[in-house]
């Protein structure tokens, strides 16, 4: 068999009532490198479904109390898409062929032979591991095609679970943010994820507009309103007709034209600059700042009723610095996007330089991040961005940090310039140790799941490392004495 047709270890379930035949089968997987869980009956092995996702369900269809078909059904309405083999003693029996029907992967008739066994949940495992794989880039490319929003940290976290919400309830929403955190990103994604995702997502920068002309670009005009107005003008309130109005930097508004909108919020109609004839527009409106209109309000400058109107519901995103986890896969996501625009042969950053981006502050937030890995794309000469590649005010920022700044991990045997890859494996060679080969614990520590997690070993040839760990607390490397 060759490397490439290998199944890396997995986690599978043994439901059998029968004691013997149960500690049989785990003796057997557990040969042949998978990890187990030994249960009686289905109810045991439904209660651990909760807690643990194992690879596949080893599963006897004649148990007391729930049937293997009763646990079956049950555990398709928590894992769609995990394999299941079943056991039964006679391959034409009807609760076979309906074990089939409810979505088993294959089933085996006792009394079962070792390779049989063993052979089968390697097909099962490899099967389930592509279809997961596949069903997570069918969500990411999904993700991205609405959002476009690139984020694993806690605080963004939250921000997605928002959106989620927001995408069922049609009401105002204002985004607050420092200047480049992507308010305008996550304004097209509650778009995106809403009723409305197939009509209109009309974007306004009210920065951009001179004052003397906001008027005119959101209500629209009448020809001959004006000196200039040569053709009548449809404006953004009439283009985002049943679909999404986004008012980015909605506190530079003066405060006649906010007398303006927040009649319109009122009626839901308004006039063409130079009009006499009402406007009926349904659209929704999210709106973004980088202001605190809270005290504008208290000021004077910003109108309390129409704060109150478009601040329905608060969106808080989080500046850069507060989302450190988020700076390498942003870096790699903007890499990715510019490697044809510039012509660039950058696949990576390395650990020096991605300690130093790390260590910023980011006053300019993703946007700034953005133009730094551009432009260090065009200078770079290494597959790996180095720190010579950045600018001298990120670098000089590093150089006079303080002890106290958050920093990455260290990890013992790191060489400043070790690829990110070489990175990866001696954290998971430290995780492996530090916890004595405990697999569970080794993927809490280092935040992975189950398939990311085997899919490292295998890629890494760590997979005797935890066995070793296991035994005697130390991980084997690649090239220790066995």
């Amino acid at each position: 068999m060759s490397p490439t047709d290998e199944t890396p270890p997995g986690l599978v379930f043994v439901v059998d009532d029968d004691e013997d035949q149960r500690a049989l089968f785990g003796h057997w997987l557990q040969k042949a490198g998978f990890e187990t869980r030994l249960f009686p009956d289905g109810i045991s092995c439904l209660d651990a479904l909760s807690e643990e996702r194992p690879d596949a369900i080893c599963l006897d269809l004649l148990m007391p109390v729930l049937s293997g078909l009763e646990t079956l059904e049950r555990i398709r309405q928590q894992q769609t898409l995990l394999p299941i083999i079943v056991l039964t003693a006679d391959e034409t029996a009807a609760s076979a062929v309906q074990a089939m029907k409810l979505g088993a992967f294959d089933y085996l008739v006792k009394p079962l032979r070792e390779v049989k066994l063993t052979t089968t949940l390697r097909n099962a495992v490899g099967y389930g591991r592509l279809t997961l794989r596949v069903n997570q880039l069918e969500r990411e490319a999904v993700e991205r095609k609405h959002t476009g929003i690139v984020g694993t940290s806690r605080p963004m976290a939250r921000v997605f679970h928002q959106i989620a919400k927001l995408s069922v309830n049609d009401v105002t929403v204002m985004i607050h943010g420092e200047s480049g955190t992507g308010k305008e990103l996550v304004a097209r994604a509650i778009h995106d994820s809403s009723d409305r995702r197939a009509r209109p997502f009309v974007a306004v920068n009210l920065t951009a507009i001179p004052e003397n002309l906001v008027e005119s670009e959101l209500f629209g005009h009448e020809k001959g309103s004006f000196t200039g107005a040569t053709v009548r003008r449809i404006g953004k309130l009439e283009e985002a007709n049943t679909g999404t109005l986004f008012l980015d930097e909605i506190g530079e508004l003066s405060l006649a034209v906010q007398a303006k909108l927040l009649r319109v919020l009122q009626e839901r109609s308004f006039q063409r600059v130079g009009g006499t004839f009402e406007m009926d527009s349904n659209f929704r409106l999210l709106t973004a700042t980088h202001r605190n209109l809270a005290a504008d309000v208290k000021s004077g400058r910003f109108r309390e009723d129409l704060y109150f109107r478009l601040a329905v519901f608060d969106l808080e995103l989080p500046p850069l610095r507060e989302r450190r986890d988020d700076i390498l896969p942003l870096a790699m996501s903007f890499i990715r996007d510019y490697r044809e625009t510039v012509a660039s042969h950058v696949t990576g950053v390395s650990m020096m330089a991605l300690e130093i981006l790390l260590q910023y502050n980011w006053p300019g937030n993703v946007r700034e991040l953005q133009n730094v890995i551009q432009r260090a794309m065009v200078i770079a000469e290494h597959e790996e961005l180095q720190p010579e590649d950045l600018p001298g005010r990120i670098r000089e920022e590093w150089s006079v940090a303080e002890p106290e700044q958050p920093r990455p991990k260290a990890v013992p045997g790191l060489a400043p310039r070790h690829t990110m890859e070489e990175a990866s494996k001696l954290l998971l060679q430290a995780a492996i140790e530090k916890n004595e080969g405990n697999a569970a614990a080794v993927m809490r520590e280092l935040k992975v799941g189950r398939t990311r997690f085997y899919r490292m070993l295998k890629q890494f040839h760590l997979v005797e490392a935890i066995d070793q760990a296991r035994r005697t607390g130390k991980a084997l490397r690649p090239g220790d004495p066995q």
